[in-house]
């Protein structure tokens, strides 16, 4: 089976240059960006289509050249791409999971330690010329995180290497996940909103869909504790941004970490940006050198399975 293959937006993944996407196919084109109305154009005469967190249309895809097998969603989350549109022209839609599963439950951790030592605060006291914590005693809160709780909603990949850095310093774990499961000696399942009620950390582990769309809202943010921290590095549109600001300015829960926001780039003129007790991130979670150059790989795996006729990862 033909492997030409074109990248339409090659430039989120190789940003910095040091990305070969040449070795995912005998033939490969590539583009670091592509406007909507210039992916016909693209994909034309092309077998595989490649794509990372890039929206396509309905009523594009239904319009692809019959030269099109397979979409290959760069990445875990595919709610980007038209599954209906797909199943319709009949096209492989393909993603890579678990590609950066260590890496992001990292940049989770990191943004728990971070909030519970209030190190976004020292750091602006800091660039303020505020030395006030070395002065006089520690001016912020630092509380251990051994011995807290931490709410985990979703239970993949991410999530259970979050679980197991997470129960490595210490903490006491709680899962909410679609599937009822039997708890183990160490994990406690549970219900989302026994999850959101008892938990000191929350972190956000599941894909972003219809059922989950905005799944943290006002509602859900009343029912944490008002010391509980929320952490997100799944899909922003899984919370309700707005709420989220105002839950913030108001003190109903202590603070939040978010790698990924519900429009990125996030606009410049939200207070997401500003807020004292807020890690806000672009979407790094992923951007590991090491995972990118992964994820490459991992393409190139999925293009060869499907060139012989036995497609894997497949999401249609």
């Amino acid at each position: 089976m033909k492997d030409k293959t074109v990248v339409l937006n090659a430039g989120l993944v190789n940003y910095d240059g040091n990305i070969d996407y040449s070795q995912i196919a005998s033939e490969v084109v590539m583009y670091d960006e592509t406007p909507e109305d210039k992916i016909l154009e693209r994909v034309d005469g092309c077998t595989v289509v490649i794509t990372k967190e890039m929206k396509v249309p309905g009523n594009i895809i239904r319009k692809f050249p019959d030269s099109v097998r397979m979409i290959c969603e760069a990445g875990t989350g595919y709610n980007n791409i038209d599954l209906d549109a797909v199943r319709e022209k009949g096209i492989v839609l393909c993603n890579i999971p678990a590609y950066s599963s260590e890496r992001v439950a990292h940049t989770a951790i990191l943004m728990i330690l971070n909030l519970a030592s209030s190190m976004q605060k020292q750091i602006r006291m800091l660039v303020e010329g505020n030395h006030e914590n070395f002065h006089n005693h520690l001016m912020v809160d630092h509380v251990e995180i051994n011995g807290k709780t931490l709410g985990v909603i979703g239970y993949g990949n991410i999530a259970r290497e979050i679980i197991k850095v997470a129960q490595a310093l210490g903490m006491n774990i709680i899962v909410s996940t679609r599937t009822s499961r039997e708890d183990t000696d160490s994990i406690h399942f549970i219900t989302r909103e026994e999850v959101l009620r008892q938990s000191d950390f929350i972190s956000l582990n599941c894909p972003l869909n219809e059922s989950t769309h905005h799944m943290i809202n006002k509602e859900a943010l009343d029912m944490m504790k008002s010391t509980a921290y929320l952490i997100n590095t799944a899909r922003g549109a899984l919370i309700d941004e707005n709420a989220l600001i105002d839950a913030l300015q108001h003190s109903v829960i202590a603070g939040a970490g978010l790698d990924v926001q519900e429009k990125e780039p996030l606009d410049d003129a939200s207070p997401l940006y500003t807020l004292d007790n807020v890690i806000i991130t672009p979407h790094m979670g992923w951007r590991g050198l090491e995972t990118r150059k992964r994820l490459i790989s991992l393409i190139k795996d999925n293009i060869s399975a499907f060139s012989k006729g036995q497609p894997i990862n497949r999401v249609d």
